[in-house]
């Protein structure tokens, strides 16, 4: 019977060891939080999450209203990346924060820009004078204009395109005010409360408030925009196995299906 117990225990052992091995070597999981706007950011992130789990990645969201906090959080080293801003963004808050030191680990998806608007049906019923607002983000202004440009309602310097500010517009017939001098989270508010003739949204901020982009949008960005959301990382960390691990899964076939299905052309998937 003594030697019955003593087997057993050192089987126990054994098998104690070998769980303690498999939790310290290739079975642990890395932990990794990422900083992103509710929708479809985090949205998108969730639905990686499981795939992520499945390659030793434990994925933490941590959820922001605003575009200014992400980047803050993440130099504050809170957040190991972040998932809400495009390129140009990123450039002009890099210009802004000297102390960023931001790199890009790749592009997820875009977000067509639309515009919206309570009293028109398109951009080319505006009329004399209209109102049209706009973010205060001065990366978007560009961006925005063109929109407007191509829809034949002003001209812009040559050579400007996304590059664009107010000041580079040369030409505007119908005298149009662009008032840019709100926080891009409150533009759905000023939408809800008729505040111009048009009001340019964010695509996240649109889902967000349960407009659709695709169908309630008076006019949408074109799917040439270079304004992807991308993932960012501080300085150096882009190749880190987490990282490279989490961009591999943004960009499978799951989540590329997950976000045509999803949001039905509101939001475009992405893949490098």
């Amino acid at each position: 019977m003594r030697k019955f117990i003593q087997v057993l225990l050192t089987s126990l052992a054994v098998f104690v060891l070998a769980a303690c091995s498999s939790t310290s070597g290739e079975g642990k999981t890395e932990k990794l939080t990422v900083g992103a706007s509710n929708v479809p950011h985090a949205e998108i992130l969730e639905e990686a999450k499981p795939l992520l789990k499945e390659k030793g990645i434990d994925l933490e969201i941590i959820k922001f209203q605003d575009y200014i906090l992400p980047n803050k959080s993440l130099y504050e080293k809170e957040i190991d990346a972040n998932y809400f801003q495009h390129i140009p963004y990123l450039t002009q808050q890099l210009k802004d924060n000297p102390k960023y030191k931001f790199e890009n680990a790749g592009a997820v998806h875009l977000e067509p820009m639309g515009v919206y608007s309570k009293r028109h049906k398109s951009l080319k019923d505006l009329p004399d004078g209209a109102k049209v607002i706009l973010s205060n983000s001065v990366a978007e202004h560009g961006r925005i204009l063109s929109i407007f440009e191509a829809e034949g309602l002003i001209k812009l310097k040559e050579g400007k395109g996304y590059e664009a500010q107010l000041s580079d517009i040369v030409e505007n017939p119908k005298n149009i005010e662009f008032v840019a001098d709100i926080d891009p989270g409150l533009l759905t508010k000023a939408y809800e409360h008729d505040e111009g003739d048009a009001i340019v949204i964010n695509t996240n901020y649109a889902i967000d408030a349960d407009l659709n982009p695709k169908e309630d949008s008076i006019a949408l960005e074109g799917p040439e925009s270079p304004f992807a959301n991308i993932i960012t990382v501080r300085e150096g960390d882009k190749d880190k196995k987490a990282i490279k691990t989490l961009l591999e899964v943004l960009h499978s076939k799951e989540i590329t299906d997950f976000i045509e299905k999803e949001y039905k052309g509101s939001v475009l998937p992405v893949t490098e």
